[in-house]
């Protein structure tokens, strides 16, 4: 595969911290990007059923309507999903995994040291690679090798909010009541769609996780913590 230079559109983040779930959302973006490929919901980092794996899920061009799962929803060969991660403290990237799409399938590169950091990527092709074919509203396909796991394809969007009273309280129009408590407010996302990639990983691939970052807030006790966050990058 040729080597292709992209460039960035940031998404979610999130701080991984290990044997919990974190959850980075990122469901208002700026018109040029919302509802399109880049577009990136929310990213999950959560220990795997087997507890010496970590799982990633990445979300995007979420809010889709059933009917729009099959009609609009595609992932796009010239977008390069790339998961960062920091094994060092630093919040510089020192592994990525990279997700593109090549006719049906979804090809993944890593965990490997990216070409270069920041805004610009290559697509490592002389680092591991793997593929799934990408899944459909009617099948479901899964691939496993080297000890990690792969899916991209439709799926019910698992972010649960009551959006429209939250636009209302960030407005002002719901003081001094505030947010409905349970029982009364709805949650906006049910029944909605998105597109998700999830990729299983070992965490010997990962690399020590280093100090959790509260620590130099002076919240003790912390588990060490992989940064961890989501880019969108579109071929130029």
């Amino acid at each position: 595969m040729k080597k292709t230079k992209i460039v960035a559109a940031i998404g979610g983040i999130a701080l991984l911290i290990l044997s919990v779930v974190m959850i980075a959302a990122d469901h208002v973006d700026a018109p040029n990007i919302v509802g399109t490929s880049m577009d990136i919901g929310d990213l999950y980092a959560f220990e795997g059923d087997n507890p010496d794996n970590t799982v990633f899920v990445v979300t995007l061009q979420g809010m889709l309507t059933p009917g729009n799962v099959t009609e609009n929803a595609n992932f796009d060969e010239d977008v390069l999903i790339e998961l960062n991660i920091d094994n060092s403290g630093d919040f510089i990237e020192d592994l990525v995994i990279q997700a593109i799409k090549r006719g049906d399938s979804m090809y993944f590169f890593g965990p490997a040291a990216p070409i270069e950091t920041g805004l610009s990527s290559e697509v490592l092709t002389s680092a591991n690679m793997n593929y799934v074919r990408i899944s459909t509203v009617d099948e479901t396909f899964t691939q496993s090798n080297d000890g990690m796991s792969f899916f991209a394809g439709p799926r019910r969007d698992p972010f649960f909010m009551d959006f429209n009273r939250s636009q209302e309280v960030l407005a002002g129009a719901a003081a001094p009541e505030g947010f409905y408590p349970e029982g009364q407010s709805s949650d906006f996302f049910n029944e909605l769609n998105t597109l998700a990639i999830v990729i299983e990983v070992p965490n010997n691939m990962l690399g020590t996780a280093p100090t959790h970052v509260g620590e130099s807030v002076g919240i003790s006790g912390l588990p060490p913590a992989y940064n961890v966050w989501v880019s969108a990058k579109r071929k130029q």
